[in-house]
Order: structure tokens, then C-alpha cells, then sequence
């Protein structure tokens, strides 16, 4: 798969077509699959943590999530095809799901978002599977307590429910260091962090109207809702500033 490094960080060259197709094709192999989903913020992070950066380094796909890695390709020289937002990524898998009979679990959110996130997402796909939720407020590797007692008994719940595919929304990068310190120890063949996510499909947070989407302007949009967010969205000229300055060193094409 060809791939383009931004700011030292590999993000795969995919469209949502072929972001689907390789899931589906993980599906049916034995090897479980790691989708990290990085917005401009995350690789500008990514930059400095070492331990991010390892994780997205070997993760088995990594999808541009925000218009700002579509801009910062274009000023690195090497245009991805297309962005590949996460929830939209979570979307088509749930509609796969639907259709060939497959199980998810859902953890994250406060206490009672992932369940109320199942039971929306359960009323439009029928045939989907929800194998079980959890919400995301107990101590594990993700808030610097690995191997708690509360993470292996969330585990413990995740594995009895044997999902086929996990989504886990605990907020980048905490969801991205949880599901690389336990991906072996959980049942499941794709884990995928899906950010806030849950809270959209349980009916607590609206997403970007359509046009807004499809300008790639949703940052504008949950600016507008949430103006306290001013000083992470300020991340993104950063994030672009930053690669106008280390554009030579920041491509990398694949052999």
C-alpha cells in the first residue's frame, strides 16, 4: 500500500473504498487489524511523542481523517486521494456488518453512551450484532494504569462477548495507546479508535451538516458549537505551518 509520511508520520494513501475493502479482507484472516484514524492534531502530536508515533508506525492502516492532512499532502508533494474521516470509516462498517451478519463491540463514553450508541445504531441496521458496549471511564493503559483491575475486568466483559469488530472511543491518542497495550489480550479481529464517535450515534452530539462535510469544514462547525475548543482548533495552521517548514524532509515515497 503506498503510503505518504507527514511531519515523519505514515498515513496510507487510501479512499473509503479501499480503507472498506482491506477491513473486509481483515475479516477473514486470523491476523488482528489496527486502524488508527489521525487528524491533523494527532500527527502534529504524533511529531513529538515518541510512543504515538511507534503505535501509528505499526499500526496496519492509518487513514487521513481531517482536511488538514488532504493540505499538508498537497505541500508535501504527494496529494492523498481523499479524506477518510473516521466516523465515516465506522459507518461502512456498520453497514458491512449489517450485511454479512458480523458482530461489534462498542466501549467508550460515559456510562450509558455506548449502550444508547447500540440501541441507535441496532434501529437502522437490523441484522448488525451489537455483542456487547462499556463505557470508557475506568483506569487502564489509556490514563497511565495498565493492567488495572477495572481494565482487565473490561477486557474480561469485551473477550466474553467475542465481537468481530471493536470500536473504541476514548479519545485520541488514549483510545490508540489502549487498543496497541491490549490488542492480544482482547477477542476481536478489527479494532478501530473511533474518537468521539459514540456520542454522535447516541444522539448526544450532532455532527457538521452535510455541506459543512463536504467542505471539509466540520472543525468550523463544532467551533462554532463549542467556542471553549478555540485553543485545540488552533492546532491546525500550526499543524500546517509547520509542514511548510520541514516539507523537504517530510516525504517518503514507497519502494
Amino acid at each position: 500500500m503506498d503510503k505518504i509520511k507527514i511531519l515523519g508520520v505514515p498515513i496510507d494513501r487510501v479512499t473509503m473504498r479501499e480503507a472498506v475493502a482491506r477491513t473486509v479482507e481483515a475479516l477473514s484472516n486470523d491476523k488482528k487489524f489496527f486502524i488508527v484514524t489521525p487528524n491533523s492534531e494527532i500527527v502534529f502530536h504524533a511529531n513529538k511523542d515518541k510512543k504515538l508515533h511507534t503505535i501509528i508506525e505499526k499500526a496496519d492502516m492509518v487513514v487521513p481523517d481531517g482536511i488538514g492532512l488532504v493540505i499538508g499532502s498537497k505541500i508535501v508533494g504527494k496529494p492523498l486521494n481523499e479524506r477518510v474521516t473516521g466516523i465515516d470509516l465506522m459507518e461502512n462498517l456498520l453497514k458491512y456488518a449489517d450485511e454479512s451478519g458480523k458482530s461489534i463491540y462498542l466501549i467508550g463514553g460515559k456510562e450509558g453512551v455506548a449502550q444508547e450508541a447500540g440501541f441507535n445504531i441496532k434501529e437502522k441496521y437490523k441484522n448488525l450484532k451489537i455483542a456487547g458496549t462499556h463505557h470508557g471511564y475506568f483506569k487502564g493503559s489509556h490514563t497511565g494504569h495498565p493492567n488495572s483491575k477495572e481494565e482487565t475486568l473490561a477486557i474480561e466483559h469485551l473477550n466474553a462477548a467475542n465481537p468481530d469488530i471493536v470500536f473504541v472511543a476514548l479519545g485520541a491518542p488514549r483510545q490508540e495507546f489502549f487498543i496497541d497495550s491490549n490488542i492480544e489480550k482482547m477477542n476481536g479481529k478489527v479494532f478501530m479508535g473511533v474518537g468521539g464517535s459514540l456520542d454522535v450515534y447516541s444522539g448526544k452530539v450532532n455532527r457538521a451538516p452535510k455541506i459543512y462535510q463536504n467542505l471539509g469544514l466540520e472543525w468550523l462547525y463544532r467551533l462554532i458549537q463549542e467556542p471553549w475548543r478555540f485553543k485545540r482548533m488552533s492546532a491546525l495552521p500550526l499543524f500546517l505551518i509547520y509542514v511548510l517548514l520541514k516539507r523537504d524532509k517530510s516525504i517518503n515515497r514507497s519502494d
